[in-house]
């Protein structure tokens, strides 16, 4: 099993017609975001699918910051800060 879980809602290949894709995935573990071009090392895209891929970081990130929040430890709230 991996602990990364990728945006589904993203389906972006190569403008070019190579195949190529992108993967955005979030770090269930630690809230990380993985970006890859798969098949190469680059890609081509159209304006659109820039904006798609964008919009999918953006979720990861906002998804990788819950994710992190969750496994920090919460401040004690038995003190007080004195006046």
């Amino acid at each position: 099993m991996s602990a990364y879980g990728s945006d589904l809602d993203l389906k972006v290949t190569d403008a070019a017609g190579n195949g190529v894709e992108v993967d955005v995935a979030t770090n269930l573990l630690n809230g990380t975001v993985r970006l890859s071009v798969l098949w190469t090392q680059e890609i081509y895209l159209h304006p659109d699918d820039a904006e798609r891929v964008a919009q999918s970081l953006l979720r990861a990130a906002e998804h990788g910051r819950h994710i992190a929040k969750a496994r920090r430890p919460e401040p004690d709230q038995t003190t007080s800060p004195s006046d």
